[in-house]
This record gives structure tokens, sequence and C-alpha cells, in this order.
């Protein structure tokens, strides 16, 4: 299984509109592809800024060429989210899962 994780910032007060908008659009969304197994949102809400780290769990890196494209490292996200993000990172990363107790 592979994780891929990726992070991006809002300010505060924007930081439950785009964790509602991840929960109702976007994991829903992720669904519908071959290989997807499911996703995590973290947050932590600091000084003016609310961060969020989202991981997203797929069978193999086939599936998240499904999702990503050739360019997997390159990160995804809907337009609409421009809406809420004051900044992102560049680049996903993904992980070889070893385990998991969840």
């Amino acid at each position: 299984m592979i994780a891929r994780h990726w992070r991006g910032w809002t300010k505060r007060e924007n930081a439950d509109g785009y964790e509602g908008f991840l929960k109702q659009k976007v994991f829903p969304g992720l669904r519908a592809i071959e290989g997807y197994r499911g996703g995590t949102i973290l947050r932590k809400d600091e000084g003016a800024e609310s961060e969020f780290v989202v991981i997203n769990f797929f069978d193999s890196l086939e599936a998240v060429k499904r999702f990503a494209g050739p360019d997997y490292a390159a990160p995804v996200f809907e337009p609409e989210a421009k809406n809420f993000l004051s900044r992102m990172e560049t680049f996903a990363t993904h992980y070889e899962v070893r385990a998991c107790t969840v």
C-alpha cells in the first residue's frame, strides 16, 4: 500500500471551510478511483494559520498514477481549493505503508 502525503495552509478563518470541502467534495470523489483505499485529514491550528496534512492511501503506485497522472509527485487539488488555501506544498510525497493499526 502507498500513502500519499501533502500539506496546505489556510488562514484560520478559512480552515473550517477547507475541512468541510475536503470531507464533502474531495474525499467522496476519490472513492471512485480504482485502487483508492481511503484517506486522513490532519489539522493543526496555530497562530493565524491552520495547517492541513492530507494522507491518501492507494493499493499501488499505479493506482496513485491513475489519480495524479504520470507526474504523480505533483499535487492534485480541485480549483475551488484555491478559495481556501493561502499556501501549499508544490509536491506530494509517497511512502510504502509498512504497518497500519487502524
